[in-house]
């Protein structure tokens, strides 16, 4: 497998994703700078990293959006190439178009950084075969708007089509509103697009690949993709 990192101004986690996918492909990913028009020939994903794309400014991810190399990752998704977004690149997933919903505000409008437990959702995709259906997982989360915020036909098209897929909650699974870091409607965490190709989730995976930094439970996501 191929994978490019796209590279914003004010991105700063790129680092970390790409040297998940190094551990997951034994490949160097491609890091492509937004002013490009083209992604590399024969890139199977591309991979929105996290950060504060254009320091946040308008609204998250809104500047990154429409970054001359947006089109080409629209394309790429078009086609049914893989396209993941972490964090800020949810944030611009959604912002392009890309994703549904939206990213708002902490529900208590504070930045929160810790660890976060998640429930998988849905294991039966790219992204997830590596997890199985309703395993608790430990992330790192670090967003001021983590939010996911939609229309309730959309949120119901969502969930009736399993296209959510993770879930905060605590460590043996629960889901409510004390296990609901930000607020997000019915506490969704990442979501895929209509053909599952496309998955925007705000913790980051990419920071638990290694013991030595607490934990390897975000290893299966970049094995189900290399696999």
């Amino acid at each position: 497998m191929r994978a490019a990192v796209i590279l914003f101004p004010g991105i700063n986690r790129e680092g970390d994703a790409a040297r998940a996918l190094k551990q997951a492909t034994g490949r160097e990913p491609a890091v492509v700078w937004h002013a490009e028009r083209e992604l590399p020939a024969g890139v199977d994903l591309v991979v929105l990293p996290g950060g504060f794309s254009y320091g946040d400014y308008l609204r998250c991810g809104a500047i990154a959006a429409r970054a001359p190399i947006m089109a080409a990752v629209g394309g790429h998704a078009a086609r049914g190439g893989l396209v993941l977004g972490i964090c800020n690149g949810f944030q611009i997933l959604c912002e392009a178009g890309l994703l549904p919903g939206v990213l708002m505000r902490n529900a208590k409008r504070r930045f929160l950084c810790r660890m976060q437990h998640v429930r998988v959702e849905n294991a039966q995709t790219p992204f997830t075969r590596r997890y199985a259906h309703g395993q608790v997982v430990k992330f790192a989360i670090a967003h001021g708007e983590g939010n996911f915020v939609a229309d309730e036909a959309t949120i119901e098209r969502i969930e009736a089509e399993g296209r959510v897929a993770f879930r905060y909650s605590d460590a043996a699974g629960w889901v409510g509103e004390a296990t609901n870091p930000n607020g997000s409607t019915h506490s969704i965490a990442g979501v895929f697009n209509e053909r599952f190709n496309v998955l925007g989730l705000m913790p980051h995976p990419e920071n638990l690949i290694d013991p030595l930094v607490g934990g390897v439970d975000g290893r299966a996501l970049f094995a189900s993709l290399a696999a």
